[in-house]
């Protein structure tokens, strides 16, 4: 084989949508969803011919759950099939939870973007499985005026959260600690009194997205099973065409971003 065919090249695939189980807490054998599946890997030359099939049938073949411990075995699979130095995968999903509203307790399925991503490397063959999920929030728009009645409003908080473990962080636990943390959680469904119900309640009760981060950073950090995590929140002011961003993550360079278990 000629020197020339033998350099590393980046090939890719995007979005090919596939059905699969993900980690739930509700259901052990995983929430049936649709993933958007995209890779990335640098292999040889001379295998370019062939990637693409072999990506797509060790997918089927690990089609039932994925989930942190099975990609954590997968992705090696992915890595030795395609004689690859590097792959990463990414599987976009939506993620369904089913709420009661407020007040009248009536059901409803909130939707929540959800992302499982998974790389190894020839040189470090331990991969890193990262888990991230957008939550919707209602904080306190910062132009508020705490003093006057009925001078508080809302704004629109997009939670994004990343976390990196041992063992499967279950996407209903972050949810409850976004919720618990905002103003209101966001429903797809609101009864008349449950609309009367959040409406009080942002008008009389202030919680800012920079307060919301910062308690939803330290119940995280509490966390022994959460290796590393970063905390994104963008807010969508009723008044403004842009959305501000807050952020924070665990860093042994950001003080008080990670805490020591004192258990033996």
């Amino acid at each position: 084989m000629t020197a020339e065919k033998r350099f590393l090249m980046d090939v890719g695939m995007r979005d090919l949508p596939f059905p699969m189980r993900v980690v739930s807490k509700a259901d052990p054998n995983g929430q049936p969803t649709v993933a958007n599946i995209s890779i990335a890997a640098r292999i040889m030359r001379e295998f370019e011919a062939q990637w693409i099939d072999t990506f797509i049938r060790i997918v089927h073949e690990h089609r039932d759950r994925i989930g942190t411990n099975t990609l954590r075995a997968n992705i090696l699979d992915y890595l030795k099939a395609l004689n690859a130095s590097m792959v990463k995968v990414d599987f976009d999903y939506p993620f369904f939870i089913e709420k009661r509203t407020p007040v009248s307790k009536e059901k409803c399925l909130v939707r929540y973007l959800c992302t499982y991503s998974a790389k190894a490397t020839q040189i470090e063959k331990e991969a890193k499985i990262t888990h991230v999920i957008a939550v919707p929030a209602i904080t306190t728009y910062p132009v508020s005026f705490k003093d006057a009645p009925g001078g508080l409003f809302g704004q629109l908080s997009m939670v994004t959260i990343e976390t990196q473990s041992a063992k499967d962080i279950f996407p209903e636990d972050l949810v409850a600690i976004v919720d618990a943390h905002a103003v209101a959680p966001v429903y797809s469904y609101l009864s008349k009194e449950d609309q009367e119900y959040i409406i009080k309640k942002v008008h009389s009760e202030s919680k800012s997205s920079v307060v919301m981060i910062d308690e939803i950073k330290a119940e995280i950090a509490h966390n022994p099973d959460i290796q590393w995590y970063a905390v994104r929140c963008a807010n969508f002011g009723m008044l403004h065409s842009y959305s501000t961003m807050i952020g924070t993550e665990k860093s042994m360079w950001v003080p008080f971003s990670g805490y020591e278990s004192n258990e033996i």
